[in-house]
Order: structure tokens, then sequence, then C-alpha cells
């Protein structure tokens, strides 16, 4: 009942732009907002026009459950402490964790789509990861020494950003970032896991262990694995083969993989 709830929030939310909670929050707001208007206006003479927001007092502070924030946050400091030579991203939110990289340092950004704002600290390079002749590789000795995938590697080859439908997609994406890491490099990689399927055209959902053994044929080791959900947080998991067979049993939960490249 609680999935088919999400599930159902999430398509009026992203799909039709309703948001029942946020309505509820809403009209819950409303007495006390007639009633602050009422008092400011007792108080103030000059010229004031309405524009409600009724619901923010119900709601924390920021969002501090998300699974982006999480991402987002972790892998930033990550970088941050590493102070790699060339960092390279593939598709994360340009408006999160791009943003939180580039406050630090310059960093270079692949994405199927165009970016035409110029972001202090951005380099933009339009690339399709399924197809090797639109990105930077040339030799074995890599493209850079830290990479990352945030939020991106489950949507490769099902169209939703108008990218070739393959069904393979997140696979010649996985082995395409792995030419672009040299020996030594860190890839930085999130994506859901849970019970396998693919939620057309949003995204795949992975066996956590699909994604290591794909790693794994491109030469990437799991380092570390880091579970994020809205009600934990980050959880940092063991990476042997009981745990990762677990993580294949819930629905749905973030898998933060650290992989190292031989």
């Amino acid at each position: 009942m609680k999935a088919t709830l999400i599930k159902l929030h999430w398509l009026s939310s992203n799909l039709f732009g309703l948001d029942p909670q946020r309505l509820i929050r809403s009209i819950r707001g409303l007495p006390a907002f007639l009633n602050d208007r009422a008092a400011f206006r007792k108080a103030f003479a000059g010229e004031m026009k309405l524009k409600p927001c009724l619901h923010d007092r119900y709601e924390e502070g920021g969002a501090t459950k998300s699974e982006y924030f999480w991402q987002d946050l972790l892998v930033a400091r990550a970088i941050y402490q590493a102070n790699p030579l060339k960092h390279v991203d593939i598709g994360s939110r340009v408006d999160g964790f791009v943003a939180h990289v580039a406050s630090f340092r310059e960093c270079e950004v692949f994405d199927v789509r165009p970016i035409n704002t110029t972001v202090p600290g951005v380099i933009f390079r339009q690339a399709d990861l399924m197809d090797q002749n639109s990105l930077p590789i040339t030799d074995d000795d890599g493209y850079c020494d830290s990479l990352s995938c945030l939020h991106t590697l489950e949507h490769f080859g099902l169209g939703r950003y108008g990218d070739p439908i393959n069904p393979q997609g997140y696979k010649l994406g996985l082995t395409n970032m792995s030419k672009l890491l040299r020996p030594g490099g860190t890839f930085y990689l999130s994506t859901p896991i849970g019970h396998e399927r693919v939620e057309f055209n949003a995204n795949w959902v992975f066996d956590p262990r699909s994604i290591v053994r794909c790693a794994e044929a491109q030469g990437l080791v799991l380092k570390q694995l880091t579970v994020i959900t809205a009600a934990n947080g980050a959880q940092q998991s063991e990476v042997d083969a009981e745990s990762l067979a677990a993580l294949a049993l819930p629905n749905y939960q973030l898998g933060l993989f650290i992989f190292l490249k031989l």
C-alpha cells in the first residue's frame, strides 16, 4: 500500500503538477495567513500586494531527507578531500552536485542534452555515453582520474532524455565510463537498487549485483557502498555477497557505489 501511494504521489506531482501533500499544508496554513495579513496590515500603511505562501511554515528548514541531498553532499566532500587532477561528471544535476563541485574546483560535464549557459568552473561537452565515438577516448591511459555519475545511469537507453532506445544502454554507458577513467582513478556512481526491473521510461532499478558484475568486467573494484533512504539517510553497507543479495530484495533504495579502476 505504501509503495502504491508513493507511486501515485510521484505521478500526480511530476506528471500533472499536483502535489496532494502541499495542497493539504496550504489549506492548513490558510487561517494563519489571514490572521498574519490582518496583523501586518494594521501596522503597515504602505503598498501591499498578496502572494500567499501557505505551506512553508509546516515544512522543515531544508530538504535533508532527499537522496539527492545526501549523494551530492557525500560525493562533493569526497572529491574535495581527494583533490584529483581532473574530475569529469556524467549527467548529474547541474543545479545540485555539479554546482557543489564547481564551487571549489573546475570540473567537466558530459551530458546527452545541451547546456546553453556559461557556468563558472564548469566545462561542458555534449556527448552520448552509449556512443564511444562522442567521447574523448583515445588510448588505454584514460581521460581523467576522478569520475562521477549520480542518479543518471538508470536512464540510459530508455529515451527519456532523447537518447537512443537500447535495453543494453546502461552496460554500454558503464563500459565507456570505465574507459574514461585512468588506472588508479575513482568512480562515484549512484543509481536505484532493489528488485531489478525497468520502470519505462523513467528509470531502471538495478539488482546491485548487476552493477558490480558489469563494473568488475571493466576492471572496476567496489571499495565502498552507501545505501540512502528517506527514513535512514545515508548508511554504509558491507560489500560481501550476502549483503549485496539482501539489497536486491527491497523495492527501492539508492545505492552510492565507489569503485577503483585497476
